[in-house]
């Protein structure tokens, strides 16, 4: 029995929100012997539990999981900072004999490892930056903000508004998308890589995300929020970013009200949902995989894979 290709075999589960990839994911750990490696921005913060619909222990059924709880709500975790660690990561599982599988739905976490992103090889551009600052003077930070959400909400999420050099460093960085490849590494360079992203019919999968919501209000979001945020040092930290933490930040300060903040948080995370499919179409090498009737085509497409031939 010998495998298909002779580089070492790497697993990628993405794809929309409320898809089931978790258990996915665990299934075929159970199966082939796997370790997972969360690829979610929010999970790896501790403490961020009900709102980042993070894996229990018990839902873990016995499969490692790494990066989650990896650094504290004051911290930032950056792109780069995932794709060190996932390197590092996948040879450490690889050589004790097991199965990396890289799952989570932060496209731009899954982006920069099929891409090869390097934020540090585009230069520092002052004129660029100068133009933004002015903007920024003029019409004040969440407008400049607002620009770099338009253009990547994925980014956004990393970077309270009132940051404003980092903001600009990241609408800098959008200007010069060719140079992210330079000099890089991608997974498919080093690995023999399977990257699927499971998506779904668009009515249930809002269905499901309007359950999940009531599932996290039921299993008291807004008061883990609030307990985070009495303890939470840097109230503008890239933590309190993510869908259902902003808005449950607003009902703790009683800024909306507690209905207002449930259906934002649905409508957040619906049209989050939306830009997940048009992002993940950007990545070359994801093959998206439709599981409104079922996971027997992504089950097959990875016993595929992972099964040894002839």
């Amino acid at each position: 029995m010998v495998q298909k290709n002779s580089l070492k075999k790497v697993l990628i589960i993405t794809g929309l929100t409320a898809t089931g990839k978790s258990n996915f994911a665990i299934s075929v750990a159970k199966k082939f012997n796997g370790e997972i490696i969360s690829a979610d921005s929010v999970q790896v913060f501790k403490g961020f539990n009900i709102g980042s619909n993070k894996v229990t222990k018990s839902q873990q059924q016995g499969i490692t999981h790494h990066l989650i709880d990896k650094v504290s709500p004051d911290e930032s975790f950056t792109v780069s900072d995932f794709v060190e660690n996932c390197y590092k990561l996948i040879d450490d599982i690889i050589t004790r004999g097991k199965l990396p599988i890289i799952c989570g739905g932060t496209g731009l976490y899954i982006k920069a490892l099929m891409s090869g992103y390097n934020f540090g090889n585009v230069k520092a551009n002052n004129d660029f930056r100068l133009k933004y600052k002015s903007l920024a003077e003029e019409k004040g930070n969440k407008f400049v903000w607002d620009i770099l959400n338009s253009r990547s909400d994925e980014l956004a999420s990393k970077v309270h508004y009132n940051n404003v050099k980092r903001v600009i460093r990241y609408l800098e960085l959008l200007e010069n998308p060719n140079e992210f490849n330079k000099s890089v590494i991608k997974i498919t360079d080093k690995y023999d890589v399977l990257a699927i992203a499971l998506v779904e019919d668009r009515e249930k999968i809002y269905k499901k995300i309007d359950e999940r919501v009531d599932e996290m209000v039921k299993a008291e979001l807004f008061e883990e929020a609030e307990d985070l945020f009495s303890k939470t040092k840097v109230k503008d930290s890239q933590s309190w970013l993510s869908i259902g933490y902003r808005e449950s930040m607003q009902y703790i300060n009683k800024e909306i009200t507690k209905e207002k903040a449930i259906n934002l948080i649905k409508q957040h995370t619906r049209n989050y949902c939306k830009r997940q499919l048009t992002f993940l179409k950007t990545i070359e090498g994801v093959e998206l995989l439709d599981i409104t009737n079922g996971f027997s085509d992504a089950e097959n497409k990875v016993n595929a894979f992972l099964e040894f031939t002839n």
